[in-house]
């Protein structure tokens, strides 16, 4: 029995070689294929960035939170200033608290308009030096009185990595006046 020969492209009736030009399965797959990578990238883009905009805005939540309860005492002690710190520390739920750096103070503006520390406290970083000076919004330098300054800081660090490679320190700095008097004592 002799063996055919597989024919030669070049030598394919025109009709075949015309049905294989229109033959359109496997497109789809090739597509897909091409496009994969590219979806893959703002899947993962999506969800890294959207992350860390929910991390910014509890972030924002905390430090007003800290400035907030502070600003309800006439004086904080010891374990007032714990319990204060915790609580803004279960704000960043449901994310990990670990890096967060929560720093709050009570800043006297003297006659002139000079910001200076009255008390600090902070968690997981070092309070501000009493008596420093401090740069504060021009607006809210009402001579004779007092702020509560809450400053937090946040190392986020993205789930996957992909897209937003390595580490950002989110912050916010917010600005309370005392409620219940004219300065918020600390007490040791």
């Amino acid at each position: 029995m002799a063996r055919s020969r597989p024919r030669r492209p070049d030598r394919m009736p025109p009709q075949t070689l015309a049905r294989f030009l229109a033959d359109g399965s496997g497109v789809a797959a090739v597509e897909f294929a091409m496009l994969l990578p590219l979806m893959l990238v703002l899947y993962l883009g999506t969800i890294e960035v959207g992350q860390g905009v929910a991390i910014d805005r509890k972030v924002t939540i905390t430090s007003r939170t800290l400035g907030d309860l502070v600003s309800q005492a006439t004086s904080i002690s010891n374990a007032d200033m714990s319990n204060v710190f915790a609580a803004s520390a279960a704000v960043m739920v449901p994310y990990p608290a670990g890096s967060l750096q929560a720093k709050v103070s009570a800043i006297n503006i003297s006659s002139t308009g000079v910001a200076t520390v009255g008390w600090s406290d902070g968690s997981n970083t070092a309070p501000r030096a009493v008596g420093s000076t401090v740069s504060i919004p021009a607006a809210l330098a009402v001579p004779n009185t007092q702020l509560i300054m809450s400053e937090i800081a946040y190392v986020y660090t993205p789930t996957i990595g992909y897209v937003v490679t390595g580490s950002l320190t989110l912050s916010e700095q917010s600005y309370v006046r005392p409620r219940q008097s004219a300065t918020v004592a600390r007490t040791s």
